[in-house]
C-alpha cells in the first residue's frame, strides 16, 4: 500500500468509526426527568417484575455485543485485544449500515475459554445478542457452545458460521448449475480452523456424504494421533495423505488456508464442472485467471470484491441477527443458519436490482456461473435472509414473540430499506 493510501486509511479511522445516538428528546427539565431520575425508576420497577420488559423499555432488543480477545484477527493473527479494536468497530459499522442493528465492540484482555465465557456472561444482560469475533480455534468452539447453553440470547461466532452459510448458498446453486446431486459430490476442505470445521458441518447437513478435510499436516485421517476432538469428527479411513491426493475427481474445493495452496496441476485433476471457493485473503489459494488458464468449466469464487462470486460474511451476520432480534430469539439454531443459506441461494436467482448493477457498472448481472451468490449491496438480502431466519426461529420454538406474521414482517423490512410506508399507512 502506498504511503498516500496508508495516510487516507489512518485518517478514515481517526477518532473511531462508531458512536452513541440519543433516540429520545432531552432538551427540557421535563424530558430530563423522564430520561433519568425520577422518571427512570418506573421502567426499572416494571423490568424488576418481568425481565422480558427490558426488550420494551430499553435498547436490549436491538443491541449486539461484538466480543473479541484479538487472538485471530482477520489475516493478522494474534495481535491482542486493543490492536483488534478497529476491526471490531468495523463490524459494528456493518451491523448498523446493512441491517440497522446497533452493535458495540467489547475487547477483552483475557484469553482462556473460561475467562472469556465469564466476561461475556457477566455483561450479557445489556445485550439482545452476542457476536463472537476473531477468537482462535479450538477455544472458540467451546466458548460459543458453553455461552449458548448458559444464556437465553443468541450467541454467534461469525468466523465459524458466516463463511459456512455463504458458501453453502453458493454450493446449492453451483451444484444445480453443474447438474449434480449434493449427496453424490466429493468435497475437499483445505483448512481445519473455525471456519473450515463449521463449513464441513453445514455441508454434511446439506447432504454431502463424501468429504475430506486437510490441515497443515495433510489429510485428516483416522491413522493420525494429533487431532483434537473437532478434527476427529472429520477423520476418514484413507491412505491418501496430501491435498494433491484427495483433490483428484473432487467436485468442490473450499480453501480457508493460504495463497498458492491449490495449484493448476491440482485443478486439472478435478471432476467436470468443479466448484472452487478460494477464500484465503488477500491472496487466494489460486487466482481465477490461473484457474481459467487450465480449465473453462470451473465455477469460481473468492473472498475478494474484484472477482465474481465474492464470499462476503456481510451477507450473513447483520441480517441473521436482524431476524433473530426481531422475534427476540433465545438462540440461533442450526435450522436458522440453514434457512439463511437457502434464502441467499434463492435470492441469487432473482432479477438483480438496477442499483446493484449501477454500483458494479455491469448491466448483465444475472444468475449463472458468475453470479451464484447475491452481491453485498443488494438491499433485498435484508428482506430475504432476516425473514427466513425469523420464521425459522418461530418454527423452532426459540422466539419469544407471539402471533408472528411472516408477510407483515417482510413488508416491515421492505419499508425499512426502501423508506416506503407500510400497508396500513398508505
Amino acid at each position: 500500500m502506498s504511503s498516500d493510501n496508508r495516510e487516507k486509511v489512518l485518517a478514515y479511522h481517526e477518532g473511531g468509526k462508531i458512536g452513541i445516538e440519543v433516540t429520545k428528546p432531552c432538551d427540557t427539565q421535563h424530558e430530563l426527568a423522564l430520561a433519568y431520575t425520577p422518571g427512570v425508576a418506573i421502567p426499572c420497577l416494571e423490568i424488576a417484575k418481568d425481565e422480558e420488559l427490558a426488550y420494551k423499555y430499553t435498547n436490549k432488543g436491538n443491541l449486539v455485543a461484538v466480543i473479541s480477545d484479538g487472538s485471530a484477527v482477520l489475516g493478522l493473527g494474534d495481535i491482542g485485544a486493543v490492536a483488534g479494536k478497529p476491526v471490531m468497530e468495523g463490524k459494528a459499522v456493518l451491523f448498523k449500515k446493512f441491517a440497522d442493528v446497533d452493535a458495540f465492540d467489547i475487547e477483552v484482555d483475557v484469553h482462556t475459554a473460561d475467562e472469556i465465557i465469564a466476561v461475556s456472561a457477566a455483561i450479557s444482560p445489556t445485550f439482545g445478542g452476542i457476536n463472537l469475533e476473531d477468537i482462535k480455534a479450538p477455544k472458540c468452539f467451546e466458548i460459543e457452545e458453553r455461552l449458548q447453553e448458559m444464556l437465553d440470547i443468541p450467541v454467534f461466532h461469525d468466523d465459524q458460521h458466516g463463511t459456512a452459510i455463504i458458501t453453502s448458498a453458493g454450493l446449492i446453486n453451483a451444484v444445480e448449475l453443474a447438474g449434480k446431486k449434493i449427496d453424490e459430490i466429493k468435497v475437499v476442505v483445505n483448512g481445519a480452523g473455525a471456519a473450515g470445521i463449521s463449513c464441513a458441518k453445514m455441508y454434511r447437513k446439506l447432504g454431502v456424504k463424501n468429504l475430506y478435510m486437510c490441515d497443515s499436516k495433510g489429510v485428516i485421517r483416522t491413522s493420525r494421533n494429533d487431532l483434537n476432538k473437532y478434527k476427529q469428527e472429520f477423520a476418514v479411513d484413507t491412505d491418501m495423505e496430501t491435498l494433491s491426493d484427495v483433490i483428484k475427481d473432487a467436485d468442490m474445493f473450499l480453501g480457508l488456508s493460504q495463497a498458492g495452496a491449490l495449484t493448476q496441476d491440482m485443478v486439472v485433476t478435478m471432476a467436470p464442472n468443479p466448484v472452487i471457493f478460494a477464500l484465503a485473503n488477500p491472496v487466494p489459494e489460486i487466482l481465477p485467471n490461473e484457474v481459467h488458464e487450465v480449465r473453462d468449466d470451473v465455477i469460481m469464487g473468492t473472498g475478494r470484491s474484484d472477482f465474481p462470486n465474492q464470499v462476503n460474511n456481510v451477507l450473513g451476520f447483520p441480517f441473521i441477527f436482524r431476524g433473530a432480534l426481531d422475534v427476540r430469539a433465545k438462540k440461533i439454531t442450526e435450522n436458522m443458519k440453514m434457512a439463511a443459506a437457502k434464502a441467499l441461494a434463492d435470492l441469487a436467482k432473482e432479477p438483480v436490482p438496477y442499483y446493484v448493477k449501477a454500483a458494479y457498472h455491469k448491466d448483465d448481472i444475472e444468475f449463472g456461473r458468475e453470479h451464484i451468490i447475491p452481491l453485498p449491496f443488494n438491499k433485498e438480502v435484508l428482506i430475504w435472509v432476516s425473514s427466513a431466519v425469523a420464521k425459522q426461529a418461530v418454527e423452532d420454538g426459540v422466539a419469544r414473540i407471539d402471533n408472528f406474521d411472516y408477510n407483515e414482517y417482510r413488508e416491515s423490512l421492505r419499508s425499512l430499506i426502501y423508506n416506503t410506508p407500510k400497508e396500513e399507512e398508505r
